[in-house]
């Protein structure tokens, strides 16, 4: 379906190009609005295409499986974080610490 609509895009906006292309195109024959037209019509079959085209990207599939967490550590000490204020050579500035009892 997409070959061949490409195909009629082609034709078509090669068509209106040959018709405003004439030698001899004045408005008295009606050749330049027939250009006009076929031009304006290549222009909307063209962004219809690209419009209706799937994404370039698609997001990854998940990840098979099921992944436990790791293993929460029983003898650590508990910890909590601090804001210390500290002299960075420029000024004065705040950071967190962790500090554990």
């Amino acid at each position: 379906m997409k070959k061949t609509l490409s195909t009629l895009l082609v034709i078509g906006t090669v068509a209106g190009a040959l018709a405003a292309a004439t030698p001899a195109a004045e408005a008295r024959g009606g050749r330049i609005a027939a250009g006009v037209a076929g031009g304006l019509l290549g222009g909307a079959l063209l962004g219809a295409a690209i419009a209706n085209s799937q994404p370039a990207y698609a997001a990854p599939p998940p990840p098979p499986g099921y992944y436990a967490p790791p293993p929460a550590y029983v003898d650590e000490p508990p910890c909590h974080f601090e804001r210390e204020r500290f002299w960075d050579g420029y000024g004065w500035r705040m950071r967190r610490i962790r500090v554990c009892d």
